[in-house]
């Protein structure tokens, strides 16, 4: 396929609003497909994972090619939940035009979607689904549209309603009226006096799209002048194109209504990747470039998604530029090593189609490359480039992973491994303090399925819970304690006296000092004594936690010139250690993270009422345009595991959020008795 006749298209929206269906139904009307799937039957060509038709929603970013008046219009499924975001991401990276599916209402989905438009500067329309059902409300939905996202959403097709029926609909480009067939053909009909009046407002909304587009044609449409057609599409064409139009179109995915006409405008006004402009790059130096889409040049592919599957790894990537053939040895530049491609493929869903060669600006996939991940470049000879990584945000949602089985460590950490090529969000690390594995994705959701895919593609069950935090103990007053060990048990005996003073130190680490005066305690057991204190601050005398800003100065001592060895000073250090802290005011301290909370003006007090709750302190609010708000607060990490669940219901999944580390603080007396009960009870069992 020639690169003037590639769209690639991302379907993007909230969950549930039936992109998959879409996607469906133009497959069925190019023949791609003998049947058209349901996703209640868990039989769509695009959701075919196992999880997807268990859960009956889109997990996976998923492709397909639709053939479509002899253009081939690449489609890229993204999912609509928040919790799978970074599939949409990697869409998003390589598509070169978005539709925005609603269906009912604004949902922040679509939200997410424009705003992803947008910052990519991105081509896009509006697709309103569902018109079939009953409740849906045309004019309703689209001056929501008008008022969230702006003047430049204009419909081309308004829907046609008798007796609460979705019947056919009016292209307000060609101001002409449809009226459905079976099997989502259409009857050309006078435009209908009920819609006649809305019609003729929307044109007008289009002509004056069209005029910003060219300066003789403002004039035009100044003096009153009105616009040929071929004015008209030239004109609308080139303002879908600039992103000053964002078109909406209308339909029923389920009843295969209006689908026709969508890949119609596809093809028609949506750019194709000849007519994108160049994309920003790096050399091998690191310095900024710009890369042009060229048949000819050397190829460079970008790798935008992986899969691990059971028999290897299948890379979805993009040609950016050139020509990539079946046998050609690609240079990958972050690694520095080289790739022989195999077979290419273009993929239908789970179906993989065998070709010969992708030309700039298509999309397939190669399987087993075996350095290369997502969001490597792979170059030809001589080409050198790196194209931009995908931006993923980062995972706040964090719990402990354990096998239930014992022995299957290892297991489970090769199929978090695999599952983080597949999914860069999650990250995994290993809390030395605690001793837990600690992993973090985007919410519960995302969650529950990487655990599914551990359990049923690697045969690892593991159980999750709530990350243990790594408290701090420390002491608040001096004191000073003398210890001596002695052990006698014939023959060479133990013996060391140790006069210690303990007091709040200014390091985590333990200061160790002496102010030994006329050789009570020779220097050469000083290093015991340090040995021993060391030892001992791993543990706290409260609740068991690492003991820091602690200062513990040798003051004096005794020994035996027989029976003192190093261990009796190890010991005789650690047993003052043990006696003197209860003495020494000892507190908790656990960590606080600085929180930064981007919300919505409406749900400011939610936010701000629910940081208290979790003890926060609300530092200030900060405007950040668009009737947004970023909230400073400081709030103890053990109040903070659940935050990013909790905030989604708060904020209707419109408030973002990211927090840092900024120091340990001593925890308030209440909630520290219940720390320390707790430690206890789990030290006794």
């Amino acid at each position: 396929m020639q690169s003037a006749d590639l769209r690639n298209i991302i379907l993007l929206g909230h969950g549930g609003v039936g992109k998959t269906s879409i996607a469906e139904a133009m497959l069925f009307n190019s023949k791609a497909i003998g049947r058209l799937g349901k996703i209640m039957d868990g039989n769509t060509t695009l959701d075919y994972d196992p999880e997807e038709i268990k859960r009956q929603y889109s997990i996976n970013l998923a492709m397909a090619p639709v053939d479509w008046k002899k253009k081939t219009i690449n489609l890229l499924d993204a999912p609509g939940a928040l919790n799978f975001i970074g599939e949409a991401l990697e869409g998003e990276a390589v598509a070169d035009a978005a539709i925005i599916v609603l269906a009912g209402g604004i949902a922040v989905g679509a939200e997410k979607a424009w705003e992803m438009a947008e910052k990519k500067s991105m081509p896009r329309a509006f697709f309103f689904n569902k018109m079939n059902d009953e409740t849906a409300d045309f004019a309703k939905l689209y001056a929501e549209v008008k008022e969230q996202f702006g003047a430049s959403c204009v419909p081309v097709q308004v829907p046609i309603v008798e007796n609460r029926q979705f019947v056919g609909y009016v292209d307000t480009l060609h101001m002409k009226a449809y009226k459905f067939k079976a099997g989502g053909e259409v009857d050309a009909i006078a435009i209908p006096g009920s819609v006649q009046g809305l019609v003729d407002e929307i044109h007008m909304a289009i002509s004056e799209a069209v005029a910003e587009t060219d300066d003789e044609l403002m004039m035009k449409f100044f003096e009153g002048e009105e616009f040929t057609e071929d004015e008209i599409i030239a004109g609308f064409t080139k303002a879908v194109k600039a992103c000053t139009a964002a078109p909406i179109l209308v339909g029923a995915a389920s009843d295969n209504l209006g689908i026709r006409e969508l890949a119609d405008f596809v093809v028609e006004y949506m750019p194709s990747p000849v007519e994108t402009k160049e994309a920003d790059a790096f050399d091998a130096d690191g310095n900024p470039i710009k890369v042009a889409l060229h048949p000819e040049e050397q190829p460079v592919l970008f790798v935008f998604k992986t899969v691990v599957e059971a028999s290897g790894r299948m890379s979805y990537f993009k040609v950016i530029t050139g020509t990539v053939k079946n046998g050609d040895i690609l240079h990958n530049v972050e690694k520095n090593c080289d790739e022989r491609v195999g077979q290419l493929y273009v993929l239908r869903g789970k179906t993989q189609i065998p070709v010969p060669q992708l030309a700039a600006g298509d999309i397939g996939a190669i399987a087993k490359l075996s350095n290369t991940s997502t969001g490597d470049t792979l170059s030809g000879k001589g080409a050198s480039i790196v194209m931009p990584a995908i931006e993923f945000p980062e995972a706040q949602f964090s719990q402990s992973i354990k096998c239930l089985k014992k022995g299957d460590d290892d297991k489970l950490a090769q199929s978090l491994s695999k599952i983080r090529d597949e999914d860069k969000i999650i990250t995994f690390t290993n809390n030395i303090e605690t001793g837990e594995l600690v992993i973090n994705a985007m919410g519960e959701k995302h969650l529950d399925v990487v655990v599914t895919k551990i359990k049923n593609r690697y045969g690892v069950e593991v159980k999750l819970a709530t990350p243990k935090v790594a408290y701090r103990e420390t002491i608040r007053k001096k004191v000073t304690e003398e210890y001596t060990h002695k052990k006698q048990s014939g023959g060479s005996g133990q013996y060391g006296k140790v006069v210690i003073e303990f007091e709040p130190g200014e390091n985590d680490e333990l200061e160790f000092g002496e102010r030994v005066v006329g050789g009570a305690v020779p220097k050469q057991y000083f290093p015991s004594v340090e040995k021993g204190l060391q030892e001992s601050v791993k543990k706290g005398v409260l609740a068991g936690y690492p003991m820091v800003k602690l200062k513990a100065t040798l003051i004096d001592g005794k020994y035996h010139p027989v029976d003192s060895k190093e261990v009796a000073f190890v010991t005789a250090a650690s047993m003052a250690y043990r006696n003197a802290l209860p003495k020494a005011s000892p507190v908790l301290l656990e960590p606080i993270y600085s929180v930064k909370v981007n919300v919505p003006d409406k749900y400011m007090g939610d936010v701000i009422g629910d940081l208290n709750k979790r003890r926060g302190r609300v530092l200030g609010m900060n405007p950040t345009g668009g009737g947004r708000q970023e909230v400073e607060a400081e709030v103890p990490a053990a109040e903070m595991f659940t935050y990013a669940t909790d905030l989604t219901s708060i904020a209707q999944a419109r408030a973002s959020y990211t927090s840092e580390f900024v120091r340990y603080e001593e925890v308030p007396s209440n909630v520290a008795q219940a720390i320390i009960d707790a430690a206890k009870a789990e030290e006794e069992e």
